[in-house]
């Protein structure tokens, strides 16, 4: 079991950016697939972007590729997400998320909550237009 705490969300208008930051423990940190959900208000929580552990292959939901990247460090246990050209609509709730399972394996998805077992608190990402 890994802990994850996101930090980094804030209030920014359209068109703004922002980068996300997830500290993980644990000393087999590099051996987890990591990903990037958000849960908007009144809504289910949606796939944002994976990265797989060795860093060279990374994943993103159609409505933020082109403008999300996301990277890991690590050296530094660290994941994250810089998110550009804010829309109003990616305003929610971000959660940092690992897979110690190998959970991706089972359901052949990184696009899928249940790939994951392990979850950071969350960090409020508001775009305003």
């Amino acid at each position: 079991q890994v802990q994850l705490v996101e930090s980094g969300g804030g209030l920014v208008q359209a068109g703004g950016s922002l980068r996300l930051s997830c500290a993980a423990s644990g000393r087999t940190f590099s051996n987890y697939g990591m990903g990037w959900f958000r849960r908007a208000p009144g809504k289910e929580r949606e796939f944002v972007a994976a990265i797989s552990w060795s860093g060279f292959s990374t994943y993103y939901a159609n409505s933020v590729k082109g403008r999300f990247t996301i990277s890991r460090d690590n050296a530094k246990n660290m994941v994250y997400l810089q998110m550009n050209s804010q829309k109003p609509e990616d305003t929610a709730v971000y959660y940092c998320a690992a897979d110690t399972s190998n959970l991706i394996g089972r359901y052949g998805s990184r696009w899928r909550s249940e790939s994951y077992d392990s979850w950071g608190q969350g960090t409020q990402v508001t775009v305003s237009s």
